[in-house]
């Protein structure tokens, strides 16, 4: 333990936990002291001794331990037995102190009363860090004259041997592949939280100096003020050095932010940085980068480890510019994609900003073909799930073809070898065989609505867009309880994303349970004399555009339950080839 708070003084390990919000409570802050005490293990710290990097303040990164295993527990250890701070939600730096009753050999979290309390020493850190504590020893049991003396000074000689309880640390050496290094850190549950290459990449990123520690400051803080704009003010008054860096300026322009269309978390920034700076799809290989591996001669080098933390640094700067971000997500919801909900791949709005930044920063194209083929590339990747299963693969692939094909060039290879007329006709009608509303088909069809402006299902003036963006029903076409009354009764045969539309709310409740050959009798009724019973369409060329706006077939007129799956049938292919039309206008 002298060791590791040591470690933790001299700030030779690098506790990326102190610089975000703290997620133990006090209660396991003190759980843990009291395992300490009682000398129950704790299990093992792992830590990766990091290559000595030369820093941009011209310091070098000294060998710093980087976590692999153990940030709450250390952040915790740090807290209670260094004295230092941590940051709370409002991005405050505030003291966990945890006290300890010698005659009751308990731990607790620092309350006024137990303050007040002559029976119980209001912070072990001051204990722990004392020179000497038979001054604390003495004013205690002066305080408390009435106490066992032999066991208090049992309990405070137990409480002192924290000091050199057994830890075990496992160091990796930096010698150690990087990949088995990185498998390792994937491998690793700490307290029943699984932990990914991107936390070992954050980690990576704040062990070099305060220059790192700004970097991984600028992705947390930007991935929270995506999310939560109102803590703005909390962030600039609670880290002031942070505010004083330059980089919160870089992203002030969050706390007017109000969109919520893309919030990344910092595992997306991760991998749109690596995507753009270093063509590297593996958050794996950005950690190998960022400690100077060179893939070709597969060694390490400290002049590439400082090259690759600037370069980490410029595309950051790119990732948060207000331009770049506001004009990509705007070319997203351009396409039709107007909500959050609709996007069922992160991946793949992962991957189109990395190309657009990647567009923009080569000079080659407009910003407006630029758009075209980010759209464009998108809406692909969406309905191809080009980005499921293997994803950092293929961002590895896709990337480096756009690199040397060029993003026009390589869109229209994928078309072409995967877009055909049988991936309109078979493929997709096929997928659609489901009933889930968040799959990327039906979501996409809602895109291409919205992008070509269509009105819900029998509506006249109340567009799909609207409805997604306020408030609408999704409504069955045949509806359920007429279809479970009829002998449909499974619900993944009635809820299918072929009998599913966008309607104003009063339309569904007025449709109801009725036979689609009934509520379209009244259609055609109203159509006729002019008097509104369902909606507001009065013109047959408007609800021939309503219609064909919704994909729905003629056979609408005249579907029963027994005919049911022969209408699914026919608007999965509508609704295909409705997609495939929207594709192709991007």
């Amino acid at each position: 333990m002298d060791t590791l708070l040591g470690w933790v003084r001299s700030k030779q390990i690098a506790i990326p936990e102190m610089q975000r919000p703290f997620v133990w409570n006090s209660t396991k802050v003190r759980d843990l002291m009291d395992s300490l005490y009682n000398g129950f293990p704790i299990g093992y710290l792992i830590t990766w001794q990091s290559l000595e990097v030369g820093l941009k303040d011209g310091s070098t990164s000294n060998f710093k331990q980087i976590l692999i295993d153990g940030q709450q527990r250390i952040t915790a250890m740090t807290a209670a037995l260094v004295g230092e701070p941590v940051v709370d939600k409002s991005y405050a730096r505030k003291r966990i102190k945890i006290a300890f009753n010698p005659v009751s050999e308990e731990f607790a979290t620092l309350t006024p009363v137990l303050e007040k309390s002559p029976e119980w020493l209001s912070d072990v850190s001051e204990f722990i860090s004392a020179p000497s504590v038979l001054g604390i020893m003495r004013d205690y049991l002066a305080a408390n004259p009435s106490v066992d003396e032999l066991a208090v000074e049992q309990a405070f000689g137990k409480l002192g041997a924290i000091k050199t309880a057994q830890v075990g640390i496992i160091t990796l050496g930096e010698d150690l592949d990087i990949n088995t290094v990185t498998e390792i850190f994937i491998r690793i549950n700490s307290k029943g939280v699984p932990l990914s290459s991107a936390d070992f990449a954050m980690s990576k990123i704040a062990s070099h100096g305060e220059f790192g520690s700004n970097l991984r400051k600028l992705i947390d803080y930007f991935c929270h003020l995506a999310v939560a704009p109102h803590v703005y003010d909390d962030i600039a008054e609670n880290d002031s050095a942070f505010a004083a860096s330059g980089y919160m300026q870089k992203i002030a322009w969050l706390r007017r932010d109000t969109s919520d269309l893309y919030d990344p978390t910092y595992t997306d920034v991760i991998r749109v940085a690596g995507i753009k700076a270093f063509k590297r799809g593996k958050v794996a290989a950005l950690v190998s980068v960022l400690s100077g591996r060179d893939f070709e001669t597969r060694s390490f080098d400290e002049e590439l480890a400082v090259e690759s933390f600037k370069k980490l640094e410029s595309v950051l700067l790119e990732i948060v510019n207000e331009y770049n971000f506001q004009q990509f997500t705007m070319t997203i919801k351009s396409a039709g994609f107007v909500s959050p909900s609709m996007i069922s791949s992160k991946n793949a709005l992962n991957f189109a900003y990395a190309m657009y930044l990647h567009l923009r920063g080569e000079g080659r194209m407009t910003e407006g073909d630029i758009k075209r083929v980010v759209r464009k590339w998108f809406v692909m990747s969406l309905i191809t799930t080009r980005y499921t299963g293997s994803f950092e693969s293929a961002f590895d692939a896709d990337i480096r073809r756009i690199s040397e094909l060029g993003a026009s060039e390589f869109l229209d290879n994928i078309e072409k070898s995967s877009m055909s007329d049988n991936f309109w006709d078979v493929a997709v009608p096929m997928a659609m065989e489901s009933p889930s509303v968040r799959s990327p088909f039906f979501q996409t069809y809602l895109a291409a609505q919205v992008h070509s402006g269509a009105r819900g299902f029998l509506s006249k003036n109340i567009t799909v867009a609207n409805m997604l963006e306020e408030s609408g029903d999704i409504h069955h076409l045949v509806p359920k309880n007429y279809l479970q009354k009829n002998g449909v009764a499974d619900r993944n045969d009635y809820n299918q994303i072929a009998n599913f539309a966008l309607t104003e709310t009063p339309i569904n409740i007025g449709i109801k349970d009725s036979a689609p050959a009934d509520y379209m009798e009244r259609l055609n009724m109203q159509i006729a004399d002019g008097e509104r019973r369902l909606g507001e369409i009065t013109e047959l060329y408007e609800l021939k555009e309503n219609l064909a706006a919704n994909a729905v077939p003629d056979s609408i007129y005249t579907t029963t339950a027994e005919s049911y799956g022969d209408f699914l049938t026919e608007r999965r292919l509508l609704m295909s080839h409705f997609i495939r039309d929207y594709y192709r206008s991007l």
